[in-house]
């Protein structure tokens, strides 16, 4: 992804809008006792479709943002977030993301590991804590609840960063090339 006006412009724009319909909206909506979170979502996403170091850079801004609206520890959610981003990003460079179901598992997987890691950096950095075995039925109940809204998350966060990701040779990811020696059982498995 290469670095623009029209790309810093479009996701800190995303980035914006997302934890401000975090902090405002979606943190007010209780399903089963939790609310989903669009932060790791839009973290995964941006961090699937671009890569690791644009994930980590939007995942400290989110985290960061997030952290000032919200009170919190600053740089706590950050830094689980830049985390994610990066893993996610590496993910999305190691193998091929065409799959249209591949946001499921990914923001599933970006969710629980967000709020793990979070519960971990909160657990330590508290003077006084409290454990409950309700953390872990909302974090169950949080990642199942991003399992069903990321596909329209990632759908739409990519339609927001395709003319940037089309724009740049490394934003088409393609299968490499096998070679053609060898028996016919045995092509691209030389050594």
């Amino acid at each position: 992804m290469t670095l623009t006006g029209g790309t810093l412009l479009r996701t800190g724009l995303l980035v914006l809008l997302g934890v401000v319909l975090q902090v405002s909206g979606l943190s007010q909506l209780q399903i089963l006792g939790s609310a989903p979170d669009l932060t790791p979502l839009i973290v995964g996403a941006v961090a699937l479709w671009a890569g690791s170091i644009p994930g980590a850079v939007t995942g400290f801004s989110v985290g960061l943002l997030l952290d000032l609206a919200l009170g919190q520890n600053v740089g706590s959610s950050s830094l689980v977030l830049s985390a994610v981003g990066y893993g996610v990003g590496r993910y999305g460079e190691l193998r091929d993301p065409a799959h249209g179901l591949i946001a499921i598992p990914v923001g599933a997987a970006a969710t629980l590991g967000y709020l793990v890691a979070f519960a971990a950096v909160s657990f330590m950095l508290e003077t006084a804590p409290s454990i409950s075995g309700l953390v872990v039925r909302d974090a169950i109940v949080t990642t199942l609840l991003n399992a069903i809204i990321a596909v329209p998350v990632f759908g739409l966060i990519r339609r927001v960063l395709r003319p940037v990701l089309l724009a740049h040779p490394a934003g088409r990811r393609r299968r490499a090339e096998t070679r053609e020696t060898g028996p016919i059982g045995l092509r691209g498995l030389e050594v």
